[in-house]
């Protein structure tokens, strides 16, 4: 067996390099890129040292081993080695199992060193999981080949990305509550909305030449999105929203004032739970801040009827706001079925409505839609859009209080979840040729609202934990008295 060099050889090494390299005058971009591989050989002998030096460690003669029936005596002692891929590179460590006939073998330093199960460290699946939070597994398989040495397969990236999800639904719901209260005055805030996925085609799927009109390359699988954070209330004039809803580029922008930012804001998503038990973590969540309700809850959604029916009876008493992006695109849609698009007419349209809708005339709003059916004599696509506008109006009236929610200082668009739509679901999934598995995006989609929410480290701490008790604590075992 050939020796081990040791980290400071190596390293002397790294010296004497350098040193040759001031006469042959090697440019830069070589020796950093030298430079860097021979240090990480350096700091993987060093630590290849160490654990040779923990190596062997006896913990006795035997193990005694606890169950529900009897002691077991665990007293076959070998030396075992496994490989385990650092940061640095790849490392053995060699120790003792204890085993018994028809019994797996325990190995006490295994715990002591806190391995993992797989062949992975953690610190190395760490910072592949934030590579690929941020962008394509391709590029972060490469990324960690270029840092570590080390080529991973793709099918093992994906699966160390799987399992490091596994406690985001129990990390959230026993975090302690006192960090994320709202302060004295702030409104708590949950907003709820639907964001689409591409999804893999199933096995067995129809291939076909060319596709018909109306049908898609990929099927979306929508996921629920969601946001809690606490704001201050900001109190605002029908006037000042319908400026900034219709700033443009030529008119002069609205005086942008000072205002305090949404704080202890979390979003994350869902592609797998059902709608109802999505809506009932949310719920969870903002119990967690304000177990007593002693601050002001409101829920923002759009006005698909589904999602808001699940929404009030599980919020009863709460708040509920239609999103005013939704009702103004609601309104472009009924300006353009009469009016050219992009003409001053049709801004002309949406902008008196908008107006009256903000202070409070929603049901002006749509007498006004049904009566120019009737007086226009509108038929067809246009007589049916503007229906459609007034019954949608209509049935979400009593969640289009503007005034009184500006007056009292209380949000009326759903800008968080549409941020988290966006940057949560969008910048990430929707790349062009990205489909997905719902394992896999399920998985994706709780570590990307850990980052986002500014949580992945004290998460990735939490999941070492608890992968380090389902690995070793739940065993009882200990030294055979000789």
């Amino acid at each position: 067996m050939a020796r081990r060099r040791s980290g400071s050889e190596v390293f002397g090494e790294l010296e004497t390099y350098l040193a040759s390299s001031v006469r042959a005058r090697v440019s830069l971009e070589v020796l950093e890129r030298e430079a860097e591989r021979r240090g990480r050989e350096a700091v993987r002998c060093a630590l290849q040292a160490h654990l040779d030096c923990r190596a062997g460690r006896d913990f006795g003669p035997a193990l005694e081993l606890k169950s529900d029936e009897a002691t077991l005596r665990l007293s076959h002692k070998r030396l075992h080695t496994r490989r385990l891929i650092s940061i640095a590179g790849e490392v053995s460590v060699t120790r003792y199992g204890y085993g018994a006939r028809g019994q797996a073998c325990i190995h006490p330093m295994d715990a002591e060193l806190r391995l993992p199960a797989r062949t992975y460290s953690y610190e190395f699946g760490r910072r592949l999981v934030r590579f690929v939070i941020c962008g394509p597994f391709d590029e972060a398989i490469a990324t960690m080949e270029e840092m570590t040495g080390v080529a991973i397969p793709k099918r093992s990236a994906e699966q160390i990305v799987i399992e490091a999800a596994e406690d985001f639904a129990n990390f959230y719901a026993t975090r302690a509550q006192a960090p994320a209260m709202p302060r004295d005055g702030e409104i708590l805030v949950g907003a709820i909305d639907c964001k689409g996925i591409p999804m893999v085609k199933p096995d067995g799927a129809r291939r076909v030449v060319r596709r018909r009109k109306g049908e898609k390359a990929n099927k979306k699988k929508m996921a629920t999105v969601a946001a809690v954070f606490s704001q201050p209330p900001r109190r605002r004039s029908p006037q000042q929203v319908l400026d900034s809803l219709f700033a443009s580029a030529e008119s002069a922008p609205p005086r942008r004032e000072r205002r305090d930012r949404p704080t202890k804001r979390r979003v994350w998503a869902s592609l797998t739970s059902s709608k109802d038990a999505f809506i009932a973590d949310v719920r969870a969540e903002m119990c967690r801040r304000d177990p007593h309700h002693q601050h002001t809850w409101v829920m923002v959604t759009d006005g698909e009827r589904a999602l808001q029916r699940r929404v009030a009876a599980s919020f009863a008493g709460v708040t509920l706001v239609l999103d005013l992006l939704h009702v103004t695109e609601k309104l472009w849609r009924a300006a353009h079925a009469l009016h050219k698009e992009g003409s001053p007419e049709a801004q002309a349209f949406v902008y008196e409505r908008a107006e009256r809708i903000l202070n409070g005339q929603v049901s002006q709003v749509v007498k006004g839609l049904r009566q120019m059916v009737t007086k226009r004599r509108l038929t067809g696509t246009k007589a049916e859009t503007l229906r459609s506008v007034a019954a949608y109006f209509y049935a979400n009236r009593e969640r289009m209080r503007y005034d009184l929610y500006l007056a009292k200082g209380w949000p009326i668009a759903s800008g968080s979840v549409e941020g988290a739509c966006k940057n949560l679901v969008r910048d990430r999934f929707e790349r062009s040729g990205m489909r997905w598995s719902p394992p896999m995006a399920e998985a994706l989609l709780q570590l990307r609202a850990t980052y986002l929410s500014g949580d992945l480290d004290e998460y990735w701490a939490a999941h070492i934990e608890a992968d380090q008790q389902r690995l070793y604590r739940n065993v009882d075992w200990r030294v055979a008295r000789r």
